[in-house]
């Protein structure tokens, strides 16, 4: 079956379950960093990662996309930042993804972002298992997409972009 994955920007969020969701939430972003180095285990065998590499018509290469993952650890962590504080409006994202464009992350070893992205994550997910329990149903408007968000729905909305660019490195990925 082929199937194209839709652009992230495009994608439309519906946050209607129930704010009591937040420990499966946390055990799906607790779960990313080892389905991430399952995508890539099949690809690094051998003397060289050339797969990893590959930027098929000058996109993100597999391995950019999991140093793209380990870019955004620090924007969803303030995101946390920003509910603890009572904000009005979360951080913003840099659209434009500057950071993973001069990162060159195809020149690091997929096993140091591995590294640094299992670290970072465990840190985002202590630190949403940490909050009061009241902070989980308060909203805050996501700058991008001007609807406000509950912090279990930006724990959904990680989740999502996670698994956007897990299929993505899967689809590159893939032998056919």
């Amino acid at each position: 079956m082929n199937s194209t994955t839709p652009l992230w920007f495009d994608r439309k969020f519906e946050f209607s379950f129930p704010a009591d969701l937040h420990p499966n939430l946390c055990t799906r972003l607790r779960g990313t960093p080892a389905r991430l180095e399952e995508i890539v285990r099949g690809a690094t065998r051998g003397a060289n990662n050339e797969r990893l590499l590959r930027k098929p018509s000058d996109k993100w290469s597999a391995q950019e996309h999991a140093g793209h993952l380990l870019d955004l650890e620090p924007l969803w962590i303030e995101r946390i930042a920003d509910y603890r504080a009572g904000g009005a409006k979360l951080t913003a994202a840099d659209l434009t993804n500057r950071k993973t464009h001069e990162a060159q992350h195809n020149r690091r070893t997929i096993g140091e972002i591995l590294a640094a992205f299992r670290a970072a994550r465990l840190e985002l997910v202590s630190r949403a298992e940490n909050v009061d329990d009241a902070i989980w149903t308060h909203t805050i408007l996501h700058p991008r997409m001007q609807t406000p968000m509950r912090l279990v729905d930006h724990l959904y909305f990680v989740a999502e972009h996670d698994d956007h660019h897990l299929t993505q490195m899967w689809n590159l990925l893939k032998v056919n």
